[in-house]
């Protein structure tokens, strides 16, 4: 059941981490081409848009045309059902932000100097140039930032998000594994009833979330709605005038799966219209 999330850097050997963590302790490794299709069909656009937005490559009029929120949604969903599943390491795609409070889900970062970033790529892409590798791993850095800003509002970078971060350029990849491994079965992220529940929550969040978009085009903010998950049962918050509206946003959670039950403390909007002097 473990679960590990993890941002690297390019250049930095991240990718070696991750392959040898997925040996050590038999986890399947999901990174962006093997969920881009998904998340493009739950957000009604093609494959190949989502590849270019989330990997930074998308055109102005590309970037305008996409619907940020819909397209964050869909990723959180599309991370948070992977990682129910367990025995996973999620490459990636915002899944150290989305998962950082999940008890049991070890967070990391794998990072290095650009210098040796700069030899590492051409030493990989036999780059004879090391202002070439620098742009290059420049340009990978910048576009990354700008897709976790577009989609989550988040620093990458920050040490906050993390449980682990490592250094390639002073702790070997051997030894990396190692490191992140006995975290994973360490005391503090031993999977509990309750670090189950607090993810499956976070899920059955998320799925609330895409159902009120799917039925009604927006947010549950813009419906003026808040949602509240615990234990699977949802909590309905907020202020609305449709009575029809409430009863059919109650019976709308009741269809999501997961949930155990739901109760509405939607509060009513009364409109008084001024008499004509």
């Amino acid at each position: 059941m473990a679960i590990i999330a993890m941002t690297r850097e390019m250049a930095t050997l991240g990718q070696d981490v991750a392959a040898g963590l997925a040996e050590r302790l038999g986890l399947d490794v999901v990174h962006h081409e093997l969920v881009a299709q998904d998340i493009a069909e739950r957000a009604g656009m093609r494959e190949s848009e989502v590849q270019r937005f989330l990997g930074g490559e998308a055109s102005l009029l590309e970037r305008l045309r996409v619907d940020r929120a819909r397209v964050s949604r869909y990723t959180a969903e599309e991370i948070l059902e992977r990682a129910v599943k367990g025995s996973v390491l999620i490459r990636g795609w915002g899944a150290t932000y989305l998962l950082r409070n999940v008890p049991h889900v070890v967070c990391v970062r794998i990072c290095a100097p650009m210098v040796d970033r700069e030899r590492v790529l051409m030493q990989r892409l036999g780059i004879r140039d090391p202002a070439i590798a620098r742009r290059e791993i420049e340009r990978n850095d910048a576009a990354h930032n700008g897709t976790m800003q577009r989609l989550f509002g988040i620093d990458w970078t920050d040490p906050a998000l993390y449980a682990l971060v490592l250094n390639t350029a002073r702790i070997p990849v051997a030894d990396c594994i190692e490191h992140i491994a006995k975290v994973v079965e360490s005391a503090p992220f031993r999977v509990t009833a309750e670090s189950r529940m607090a993810l499956s929550d976070q899920l059955i969040l998320s799925q609330v979330h895409s159902a009120l978009d799917q039925r009604f085009g927006s947010t549950t903010t813009a419906l003026g709605i808040d949602a509240e998950v615990t234990g699977g049962k949802v909590v309905l918050k907020g202020a609305l005038s449709d009575e029809r509206m409430i009863a059919e946003t109650v019976r709308l959670m009741h269809a999501v799966p997961g949930v155990q039950a739901v109760e509405s403390r939607i509060g009513h909007i009364a409109f008084v219209r001024e008499t004509d002097q």
